[in-house]
């Protein structure tokens, strides 16, 4: 297997010895153990506090696209109307997503380098379309950037939407996310980006409105929610509880909160910074417009003129650094950094940015 010295891809990132070391244990059978059910609650709770909620958590064995399903066909049914608000790939994904399952989804676009900056035309839209569900991307990893949701939130509440549903799988734990503060009802996130984990378990908070309407739709399947709304009373979890991977997630986000969230916000944001700075002075352009709030866990930049993706792709991994490139419209054009959980670090950076200095100048 291949391996480069300086990873910087946007997930999944390094995994911590510590967090490894969780898997290797003789775990029994979770169905069966107490020790097991008083794990995941402990891991619920720590993940409470990594989305600033107070509302449910649940922890399932996936990457992080299954919550994302998951969330979307626990509570909608055909017909029901989805105010997607898209800013980039995931955000426009969102709503297609939603659309496949029979919703009536109304898009509120912006461009793929912005972020959301026209309330009026969204208020507009809510007053209008009336929807059942609100969604939006909190990170937007293929364009760099991060959307401000506190108002987009106010909205939800003030026009009484019943659903605010918020993907933070590329933002959770490495910028601030306040589920309860922004009226959030869903809450996605993933293992494998802030919180520097294998990408094999994803969660979620769920109000007790969504659990309402959870309950109402009743879907059934491998990613339904509603099996896991008393799972752990009942002591009986839909299928096989994955003991390892919630003994690996609890071990990350135990190491976040020791380091403390503000610490690992600030740590996020500095790298960040350092990262965009560079890229500009080595003759680099940052993909987000210059009006975009960029994000502090994973920089978009264009591509190098004289290069095409390939080639620079080729180039730097040549020297020991392995970048991610981007997709939808952004393939081939945008190539990404990703500094977030253990890759925001500001040695690996120096490392990363020292191999494109060096790159661009043997053009």
């Amino acid at each position: 297997m291949q391996t480069y010295p300086i990873p910087m891809v946007p997930g999944p990132v390094a995994v911590p010895e510590s967090v490894r070391q969780a898997y290797r244990p003789p775990y029994g059978s979770g169905d069966l153990e107490t020790e097991f059910f008083d794990l995941y609650s402990r891991t619920q709770r720590l993940l409470k506090a990594v989305l600033g909620t107070r509302d449910d958590i649940v922890i399932q064995s996936g990457e992080g696209m299954l919550a994302l399903w998951s969330a979307l066909k626990s509570c909608l049914v055909p017909g029901d109307r989805v105010l997607a608000v898209a800013t980039g790939v995931f955000g426009y994904g969102i709503g297609e997503m939603a659309q496949s399952i029979g919703a009536d989804v109304k898009t509120v676009g912006f461009g793929y380098d912005e972020t959301i900056n026209d309330m009026a035309r969204i208020e507009a839209a809510i007053a209008e379309f009336k929807p059942r569900m609100i969604t939006a991307v909190h990170c937007e990893t293929p364009s760099g950037t991060l959307n401000p949701l506190e108002e987009l939130g106010r909205l939800k509440h003030a026009y009484r939407v019943p659903l605010f549903y918020v993907d933070a799988v590329a933002s959770a734990g490495g910028a601030p996310v306040l589920a309860d503060d922004w009226h959030i009802d869903l809450c996605l996130g993933g293992a494998q980006k802030c919180l520097s984990a294998p990408p094999d378990m994803c969660f979620l908070s769920v109000s007790a409105k969504a659990w309402e309407i959870i309950e109402a739709v009743g879907y059934v399947g491998y990613d339904a929610l509603k099996p896991f709304h008393r799972a752990v009373k009942n002591r009986f979890f839909p299928y096989t509880p994955n003991w390892q991977g919630v003994a690996a997630l609890h071990a990350a986000a135990q190491l976040l909160l020791e380091e403390g969230l503000e610490n690992s916000y600030n740590r996020h944001d500095g790298v960040a910074r350092v990262c965009r700075r560079r890229l500009v002075e080595i003759g680099i352009d940052l993909f987000p417009a210059a009006d975009a709030i960029p994000s502090p866990t994973v920089t978009a930049a264009n591509i190098p003129e004289g290069f095409t993706w390939e080639t620079w792709d080729r180039k730097l991994r040549q020297s020991g650094l392995v970048v991610a490139g981007s997709y939808g419209p952004l393939a081939e054009k945008v190539f990404r950094l990703g500094h977030m959980g253990t890759q925001a670090d500001m040695e690996l950076m120096e490392k990363a940015l020292n191999v494109i200095a060096e790159t661009i100048g043997s053009r």
